[in-house]
C-alpha cells in the first residue's frame, strides 16, 4: 500500500508518505519481480547515502543500467505509475554503512526535496545502510545473500539458513512538563545553543512508558507520570523509530548525567514561543523542522 504524507501539529513530519507501494506480494514473487525488472523500471540514484537531487529539485532517476554491475539492487516497490523502482547497495559501502551523525551538508541537500521525495530518500537508505552493514549471518558468521527483492536476508550456510530482516530501533524523544516550564537537553554534538527533546533507546523487556521515565530519569534525575504519546517518525540515521512522547514531573530539581548531556534546563512557554520563531534573543535555538522534536515543540505550544 501507498502512504500519505503525514501532516502533524500543521506540518508534515518527515521520512513520513512515501508514494511509492511496498507490493510485499510482488517482492515475495520471484517470477513477477524479474518479470519487472526491465527497461522501464526505476533506479533511484544515490551518492553513496545521500541523495542525488534533479534539476527539477526531485530525487533523481536513472534506470536499471546505471547501476554498477557488482551491486544487489534492493526493491522498493511500485511508483504510481506502477513502474519498479530499485536502489543499489554500492559495493564501496559493504561493511561499512554509516557509523556516524549525519553529515551536517545531507541536510541542506535534503532540503531541496519534497516531503514525497523524502520520505521514499529515507525507506531506501535505510534499506541500503542495512544491506552494507549485514553481510554475515548473526547466528553462525556465514555469508548472506538477498532475497524478496531486498527485504530479507538469507544464510548461505545450508547447515543454518537463518533469515534476516531490515531492522528498526525503537527510540523515545520526549518532552517533560513541571507548573508550566518545558524540560530541553543539549547533547554535546549539537550546535551551539540548540536544545531539544531529550531521548533514548527503548531496552529489551520494556514498554515505551518504560522507557521514557528511564531516560528522564537517568538523563535528568527527575520521576515522572502520565506518560502520553504524541506521534511517530522514521529516522534512517541509521535505522530508527523515533516515538515522541511528553511527560509530567512533579519536581523540577534536576540532577543531569554529563556524560550523556552537556545542559539540560527549564523554559517557559515565551522561551519557547521566541526559539520556534527563530528570534536572534530567543534563550536558545530550537530543533530544526525535519526533526520529530520540532513537532513535540509545536504540539506543546497547542495545548
Amino acid at each position: 500500500m501507498t502512504g500519505s504524507v503525514i501532516a502533524f501539529s500543521g506540518s508534515v513530519i518527515a521520512f513520513s508518505g512515501s508514494v511509492i507501494d511496498r507490493a510485499d506480494a510482488v517482492r515475495a514473487d520471484p517470477e513477477r519481480l524479474a518479470a519487472l525488472t526491465t527497461w522501464r523500471a526505476r533506479l533511484l540514484r544515490l551518492d553513496g547515502l545521500a541523495p542525488l537531487v534533479a534539476p527539477d529539485g526531485g530525487l533523481e532517476w536513472g534506470s536499471l543500467a546505471d547501476a554498477d554491475p557488482a551491486a544487489e539492487l534492493v526493491f522498493l516497490g511500485l511508483d504510481p505509475d506502477g513502474r519498479a523502482c530499485f536502489v543499489a547497495v554500492d559495493p564501496k559501502l559493504v561493511g561499512v554503512g554509516s557509523v556516524a551523525p549525519p553529515d551536517p551538508r545531507l541536510w541542506q541537500v535534503m532540503g531541496l526535496l519534497s516531503p514525497a521525495d523524502l520520505a521514499v530518500y529515507g525507506a531506501a537508505k535505510a534499506l541500503v545502510d542495512w544491506h552494507a552493514r549485514h553481510r554475515f549471518c548473526a547466528r553462525c558468521g556465514h555469508t548472506t545473500d538477498l532475497r524478496k527483492g531486498g527485504w530479507q536476508r538469507s544464510c548461505t550456510n545450508p547447515v543454518c539458513k537463518a533469515e534476516h530482516f531490515p531492522r528498526t530501533d525503537p527510540v523515545t524523544i520526549m518532552t517533560v512538563e513541571h507548573e508550566g516550564r518545558l524540560l530541553l537537553g543539549r547533547q554535546p554534538r549539537f550546535p551551539p545553543r540548540r536544545y531539544s527533546a531529550l531521548a533514548g533507546f527503548v531496552e529489551p523487556g520494556e514498554t515505551v512508558e518504560e522507557a521514557v521515565a528511564r531516560e528522564i530519569s537517568e538523563e535528568a534525575g527527575l520521576v515522572v507520570r502520565d506518560v502520553r504519546y504524541v506521534a511517530s517518525q522514521p529516522w534512517p540515521f541509521p535505522s530508527s523509530l523515533m516515538i515522541a512522547c511528553h511527560a509530567v514531573a512533579d519536581s523540577a530539581e534536576l540532577t543531569i548525567d554529563r556524560t550523556e548531556l552537556d545542559d539540560a534546563r527549564w523554559f517557559t512557554r515565551d522561551d519557547v514561543i521566541a526559539a520556534m520563531a527563530g528570534h536572534e534573543d530567543a534563550t536558545f535555538i530550537a530543533p530544526p523542522p525535519f526533526a520529530i522534536a520540532h513537532h513535540l515543540l509545536v504540539w506543546w505550544l497547542k495545548q
